[in-house]
């Protein structure tokens, strides 16, 4: 809703009444504007002891759909740029990230692991329609023999079920739909241009008939706004063919803090007061608390809750909760990079 500025910089940007109502004006139109990022190298790498992946890569910075509550947006300060309207309206793609990734896996000392889609930023979001930059992704890792995870909000992850499916018949690929809320007003809301909750049901019937092991990711759970969804969320995944479930409770990193305060007071005032009363009770009294471990389950009563809940639930429906591996015997430097010794094997 607002454009303030990031925590590196030095000037903040002040909305002031100049005496000839100014405030009073409509906002501006804001323009969604692409730059290339010219990035050396497309893997990124963690050492965090509570996910389940130690590399990544997001073809994207900054996300068209929106999410007020995104724990990437503090990501667009290290751009100069504000993690509020900046955040979804001034893009950066990285057009040459297939290109860069067959270059990293060719190196004689990499050593396979899966790499994760939509960790930060959203790999279908709007934009990939016409840019198709986790396209290529997918074909050099099908090419390569190499295991990916993808997590979305969108549903044209579907228009890559022919790779996507492929790879799953291998043991190579895993899809997640990430679904917030049921409730349309809400997710319009809170999720302005994502897929509709009833599209990403879609999406995980189609890419579950296909093959595909195909998780519901209750995520993030917003404690006194959604998580009494939890059960229907789970229910309705199953039905339309997830067979894996998870979930993550709602995290304010940095600037996000304030963000989606300002969302609450503007979209949900009447319950804005309880919905912060119970994010301090599953952190330790605070709005956010990093700490490994607990950052994405919370602590005390309330998040013993929840846990609990989800468990149940799981194992009423038959979801699975724990990670099966991936399969990564089979990653080969493909034929038609002309390496003659691979027609050779190991």
């Amino acid at each position: 809703m607002s454009n303030a500025s990031g925590r590196f910089e030095r000037e903040a940007r002040v909305a002031l009444d100049d005496g000839w109502g100014n405030l009073d004006e409509p906002a501006p139109r804001i323009v969604t504007t692409v730059q290339a990022d010219k990035a050396r190298s497309v893997i990124s790498r963690n050492d965090s002891p509570d996910i389940s992946f130690d590399r990544s890569i997001n073809p994207y910075r900054g996300c068209e759909h929106g999410c007020t509550y995104c724990y990437a947006r503090p990501t667009h300060a290290y751009l100069g740029l504000s993690p509020g309207l900046d955040f979804e309206s001034r893009l950066f793609v990285k057009p040459d990230a297939a290109r860069l990734l067959e270059a990293e896996l060719g190196v004689k000392s990499y050593v396979c692991q899966p790499i994760a889609l939509g960790t930060n930023t959203d790999p279908y979001q709007p934009l990939e329609r016409k840019m198709q930059v986790t396209r290529r992704i997918l074909e050099v890792l099908e090419r390569w023999n190499h295991p990916l995870t993808v997590v979305t909000k969108s549903a044209l992850v579907v228009r890559d079920i022919d790779i996507l499916a492929r790879m799953a018949a291998r043991n190579q690929a895993k899809v997640a739909i990430s679904v917030t809320t049921l409730d349309r007003r809400l997710a319009r809301r809170m999720e302005p241009r994502a897929a509709t909750p009833e599209r990403r049901l879609e999406a995980i019937r189609a890419l579950s008939s296909a093959g595909i092991p195909t998780g519901i990711m209750t995520a993030p759970i917003v404690p006194g706004l959604t998580d009494h969804e939890t059960e229907a969320i789970l229910e309705a995944g199953r039905a339309a063919g997830a067979s894996i479930a998870g979930y993550v409770l709602l995290r304010l990193p940095m600037e996000i803090s304030e963000l989606f305060q300002e969302w609450l007071a503007a979209a949900v005032p009447e319950r804005a007061g309880r919905v912060l009363a119970l994010i301090r009770d599953i952190r330790g009294g605070q709005l956010n608390s990093a700490e490994f471990g607990l950052r994405q389950r919370g602590q005390g009563p309330y998040a013993e809750l929840i846990a609990r809940r989800f468990r149940l639930a799981c194992t009423r429906l038959g979801l699975e909760t724990a990670r099966r591996p991936l399969d990564t015997t089979r990653f080969r430097r493909p034929l038609d990079s002309g390496d003659q010794m691979a027609l050779f094997g190991d």
